[in-house]
This record gives structure tokens, sequence and C-alpha cells, in this order.
């Protein structure tokens, strides 16, 4: 995937499994998810390696491998299950998932092996929509209610970045729940954000990471289906990414919600170096 220029990890480094997963089946409003993962491909042939953060070629601790998915399956109930075996392989094989969707709606499906291995999981959300409906539109699984079915599981708790659209049947639900399986840090508070407080819950936990883009402002990522005003840029997101991963023990990732555009090239490759930075903080924080 990260190709330019790159000099390989040793053989003995650790593995990341890349999962692409482009089910596309309830979007809302623009589609063009499930040519995500491609565009990401591509527009990660130009990330530069070399960290300036990190001041070092994070590549050069890890190895990749893109898994073959082959056909996706047309719905969510059967994409998630067949979502669950990639993850579970990549699991069975010692190697970190990093899903790329795909709408967000597969994110259950990520987690699910995760969950049973570890007996509990965290989710750190990025978004701009707290996805805590039961129903939408008639569905039971939707990009819409993703967090809601994760937390159908007990064992799994949500912590939330940039949220700032949540609709009023959400609101019994996270009221009941709040500051304690649920913690959402609002968009329009992001000036007062202590991200070392914010994520400290978190020191030692297993931990996920699902960032759906529209968590992103508008004008920073317009190429998704659901695009928010009012959203975080990078330099809102690394902080809280860097100390996650710095205190916490993130055992998968997924970026979703991607919808390529011709003209916006700028958004796959923001997905891509996303994707990177990750990776470089899960093996080359020293």
């Amino acid at each position: 995937m990260f190709e330019h220029d790159r000099i390989p990890a040793p053989d003995d480094a650790p593995k990341v499994h890349i999962i692409p997963f482009g089910l596309e089946d309830t979007v809302s409003y623009e589609g063009g998810t499930a040519k995500a993962p491609q565009a990401i491909f591509r527009a990660a042939k130009e990330v530069e390696l070399f960290d300036d953060e990190l001041w070092q070629e994070p590549i050069r601790k890890f190895n990749e491998e893109i898994v073959e998915t082959g056909p996706i399956a047309p719905t969510i109930e059967e994409g998630m299950g067949q979502l669950e075996d990639l993850v579970r392989k990549t699991l069975d094989a010692g190697a970190f998932p990093m899903t790329l969707g795909g709408e967000h709606s597969i994110t259950p499906g990520a987690i699910k092996p995760l969950v049973e291995k570890h007996g509990e999981l965290h989710l750190l959300q990025f978004d701009a929509h707290a996805d805590l409906r039961d129903m939408f539109r008639g569905d039971y699984y939707s990009h819409a209610n993703a967090m809601r079915r994760c937390l159908d599981d007990d064992r799994v708790t949500l912590t939330s970045f940039g949220i700032r659209n949540i609709s009023r049947t959400e609101i019994p639900f996270y009221e009941e729940h709040k500051d304690e399986r649920i913690r959402i840090h609002w968009a329009r508070e992001k000036a007062k954000w202590d991200v070392e407080e914010a994520v400290e819950h978190l020191r030692g936990k297993p931990v996920y990471v699902t960032f759906d883009v529209d968590g992103f402002d508008s004008s920073l990522m317009p190429a998704t289906g659901t695009p928010e005003p009012g959203g975080m840029f990078w330099d809102d997101v690394i902080p809280i990414l860097r100390r996650t991963f710095e205190i916490a023990d993130v055992v998968g990732a997924d970026i979703v919600e991607l919808a390529p555009r011709p003209e916006l090239h700028g958004c796959d490759f923001l997905a891509a170096k996303l994707c990177y930075k990750m990776l470089s903080y899960k093996f080359a924080l020293d």
C-alpha cells in the first residue's frame, strides 16, 4: 500500500493486515463509499514515508499485507459476517487489522472478533454523527446506527470526538448511558477539549479506533456522503490519536465513509495519510 521509496521492514516486524471492504448498502445522501479502498490505495503511493513528527520512517517498523477479500456480500448482514471472518483470520495470523470502508455500518462486524478476544472493547469514534439510532429508515443495520449496534454488546464502551449531529430519537439512549458507557466530546466545545483528561480512562485498555471521515470539517473533507460543517481539522485529531496510542492498547482500526470524487483527490490523500499516521503511532512511538 505505502510503496513510495520504501525500505522493507525486517521479516519479524509486526504485521498489519489492510482489509479493503467497500460495502455500500445504506448510504442516505450521496454514495461512492464502495470506491474508497482503491482510491486510498492510489493516494497511499504518494504519502511521504518519513514522519517529521516522529523523525523516522515508521514503515520500517511493520510489514503490511493487503488482504484479498473477494466479492463483497451485497447486504450488510452478510457483509458483516464476511468481515468478521476476515478480522478473525487477521487475529489468528497475529496481525493488526486496519479496515478501509465502505460505509460505517461495517464497524459492528469488524469489532466482534476483538470483543471475543479481549472480553471488552473501548471504541474511540471520530465522527460528525452520534450514530446512536436504534433504527434508521427501517434499517436495523445502517451507517446511521453503527455505534448503537456496537453497544448492543454490553462489553463495549464508546468515546466520541467531533459529534455535531444527533437526532431527537437518540437522546434517551445517550442520556441513559452518558458518562458510563458513552462519552461525547462535542465539536462545538473543541476549543475547550483537554485531550489527556478526555482519554485517560482508556489507559491500558483494548481500544478500537473507528474514524468516519465526516468527522473532519466539510471544508477539509467534502468527499463524503453526509458532510457537516463545524468539524475537526488535522491538528484537532492528531493529539487525540497520539495520546490514545501512547496510553492504550489499540487493537484495531477502521477508516470509513470516504466517497471519492475525481476532482477532490486531496480527500483520498487525507484518508491515506490518516491511515499511515495511525499505523505510525501503533508501531513507531519509541
